[in-house]
């Protein structure tokens, strides 16, 4: 039935393409009806590309926007997933095995900003665009959007300035200095634990952060906590983008886009200082071309991923990278730095968010790296229906720990499966075999006597699941171990 589908709408889709370019000009000239066409097609196609280029920007502002719903908006309010980000809280693949605290600044309209920044924090500084803002160098090494052990202080704490794009006027010393190339700035700080059963020292590292415009005092910091709290931060998957796209454009220099992306966006509409207000008929071919390209973005990482050139990790798994090349990738240029790989950004950021140079690390014991499958051993999608088996050989190569976490293909959040949390990792102490390895096991039900190592999946709904590799070591660097792809027990 699927097949057949898909045929037909191959057909139609043949079909419209068919006409539209056999469009006959009587004397050269269109007539009003096909005129009027190949112009609603015209407005189809820019807007399937405005959202798809957009996405980065909108995702993070998509946050922004639900945060300051749920919790209020201002520098000083940091929320605090202070027992850890469960299901509740709909947001692009998180990690609940650390304390997320997630806030934004905005310097264009605040100024250059301070950031206290505690110390034993790890934390980046994003543009609004997901790129590490430029920081300083410190002993030959130039600093790009970390903060903490991976930052210039190197966990001892310090006072960090963020400067709006252009900013020409004095630089006071004693800071390290970020300039970003956004006025919305994403704070995002990470803290460690050691103990699940005790996350307040975690916590309370994070809520000694202060966050105030410079040259003035620290007001008093609010650290919401926003565990629990059913919250949506996705981006719309509808023609609600393009109006959160224009609040983007309007709160940002012009040049937060270049000339021609501006003339894309001027052409559906969407010009910074005026109004976005399109007619009924503009916004159902908007609305049309938005549930298009969202579609398009997740079929380029769902399908589309490992069949482009360093897709994937092996080439005798199914796990891919969700960013084409995790160390240098944040600019999203081709390897030759020839032009921007389009395809690449916009399958990532459909269902990541925020970069970190130092993440990346190729230094055995250092960074992460975040190993994403969505095909079991025989190539098919993952079936919340099925149960799956996952075997870790011994020594797991993570110095400090890992975790495999599920997510839901619609949203890439947190599968909602009922359970605490939808992750299990070292420091849930699974069950290891006698020769230290590990068997995980995914579905409806738990196997007789695994229930310990076992994570729900919910029938009728596809998953997908990130293995992450805190600190990986020289084992995964070289290959000498890599996990088995998932394998169907039904």
């Amino acid at each position: 039935m699927q097949e057949e589908k898909a045929a037909l709408s191959m057909h139609a889709l043949a079909a419209h393409r068919a006409s539209l370019a056999g469009v006959e000009f009587p004397l050269g000239y269109p007539t009003e009806a096909d005129a009027c066409a190949l112009r609603d097609e015209l407005l189809f196609q820019r807007a399937t590309q405005v959202y798809l280029w957009a996405l980065p920007a909108v995702n993070l502002y998509a946050m922004k926007e639900a945060s300051e719903r749920a919790f209020g908006s201002g520098y000083t309010v940091f929320p605090v997933w202070k027992q850890r980000l469960d299901a509740k809280t709909i947001i692009p693949t998180p990690n609940s095995d650390v304390i997320y605290a997630i806030g934004y600044i905005d310097v264009g309209r605040d100024g250059p900003m301070v950031i206290d920044v505690p110390p034993k924090q790890q934390g980046i500084l994003n543009d609004f665009w997901q790129r590490p803002i430029e920081g300083p160098t410190v002993d030959g090494k130039t600093y790009a959007g970390d903060v903490g052990f991976v930052g210039p202080d190197r966990g001892m704490g310090g006072k960090f300035l963020v400067l709006p794009p252009g900013y020409q006027g004095e630089v006071p010393d004693g800071y390290h200095v970020y300039r970003s190339r956004t006025n919305n700035v994403l704070v995002f700080w990470r803290a460690f634990f050691a103990d699940p059963a005790n996350l307040a020292p975690a916590c309370d590292l994070i809520e000694q952060t202060r966050i105030h415009p410079l040259g003035q005092s620290a007001q008093p910091m609010r650290f919401p906590n926003a565990s629990g709290v059913p919250l949506d931060m996705t981006y719309p998957i509808d023609g609600r983008f393009f109006d959160m796209l224009a609040r983007f454009v309007n709160s940002e220099t012009l040049g937060t886009a270049d000339p021609d992306w501006r003339g894309m966006m001027a052409a559906i509409g969407i010009v910074k200082g005026q109004p976005f207000d399109p007619d009924a008929r503009t916004r159902e071919i908007l609305d049309a071309a938005a549930r298009t390209a969202f579609r398009m973005s997740r079929a380029m990482m769902y399908e589309g991923i490992e069949k482009r050139p360093g897709g994937l990790i092996y080439p005798d798994r199914h796990y891919v990278t969700p960013t084409r090349n995790f160390v240098t990738d944040w600019e999203w240029m081709d390897k030759a730095g020839h032009f921007l790989d389009l395809d690449s950004r916009s399958a990532a950021y459909s269902i990541i968010y925020a970069t970190s140079p130092a993440m990346g690390s190729a230094v055995p014991g250092q960074g992460a790296r975040f190993l994403t499958t969505f095909k079991d051993a025989n190539g098919a999608f993952f079936d919340g229906s099925r149960s799956y088996r996952l075997h870790l050989p011994p020594d797991v190569p993570a110095a400090n720990f890992w975790s495999a976490t599920l997510y839901d293909t619609q949203t890439a959040s947190g599968l909602d499966n009922g359970q605490p949390l939808p992750s299990i990792g070292s420091r849930d102490e699974p069950i290891a075999s006698a020769d230290g390895s590990y068997a995980l096991y995914f579905g409806p039900v738990a196997p007789a006597g695994k229930e310990r190592n076992w994570r729900r999946t919910v029938p009728g709904r596809g998953f997908f699941l990130m293995l992450r590799l805190y600190g990986p070591t020289q084992a995964f660097f070289s290959t000498t171990w890599k996990p088995a792809d998932l394998e169907r027990m039904d």
